[in-house]
């Protein structure tokens, strides 16, 4: 499903380099729940937008579906990700002036996908999520775990081989927190759909089967703890 190899990379400020990834490699297997953790400066951010493609990598290899995505090319990489990635955001990452709903069907109408299948797809995925009832609202009508859930929706929509999430508990309280990864969770588990959850917060990574620590560019752990979900 998705394989870091030997993956390194060196930000360039004129003709200085600063090293941000050394020699990063595993597998991410389909259907698995995985957390990528690490404080700030760890490189998991760096490494978040090397997987999707929106950065290119000094040296080593992204596979993705079996396709090595850093020999695409924007174009292709464009294309790539909005048939084979989805993204849950921190800040959610919604548009105001469109409706739950339409939010949801967004990248579905980027693939030229009809309206009535459109909305058929979001009103089922709404549901799963355990809002289908407020799809005609708009997201500042929703609390922030409200609006998250539409976001998840959205990630799901276009049937990805892989979703990250890049902090997606980072704005919610706590109780709110534990009801969106209780979510992904049960996503996880009845849809077998993989996910990546980038986070800085021992508690959300944990609730993981498996967890990939990053510390100053460097990977340290990558542990599982079957059983520990709670």
């Amino acid at each position: 499903m998705l394989a870091v190899e030997q993956l390194s990379h060196r930000f360039r400020n004129g003709s200085e380099e600063t090293p941000v990834l050394h020699h990063i490699q595993f597998k991410v297997e389909k259907g698995e729940m995985v957390a990528l953790l690490g404080s700030s400066g760890s490189g998991k951010s760096t490494l978040l937008n090397l997987m999707a493609g929106l950065m290119k990598p000094s040296e080593g290899s992204i596979v993705i579906n079996n396709r090595p995505i850093e020999k695409m090319s924007e174009n292709e990489l464009a294309e790539f990700r909005r048939t084979h990635i989805g993204f849950i955001f921190q800040s959610y990452e919604l548009i105001p002036h469109l409706t739950v709903r339409e939010n949801v069907e967004l990248p579905l109408v980027f693939q030229g996908v009809k309206a009535k299948l459109r909305k058929e797809k979001a009103l089922s995925l709404l549901n799963k999520v355990g809002i289908g009832e407020k799809s005609e609202l708009f997201p500042s009508q929703l609390s922030g775990g409200q609006q998250q859930r539409v976001s998840i929706a959205r990630s799901l929509v276009t049937e990805p081989a892989i979703v990250f999430a890049d902090e997606p508990t980072g704005n919610l309280d706590t109780t709110t927190e534990k009801e969106i990864i209780d979510l992904l969770i049960e996503l996880n588990e009845t849809l077998f759909i993989t996910f990546v959850i980038v986070t800085h917060e021992l508690e959300v990574a944990r609730r993981t089967r498996r967890v990939i620590q990053l510390r100053d560019g460097f990977l340290v752990e990558d542990a599982s703890w079957a059983g520990d979900a709670e």
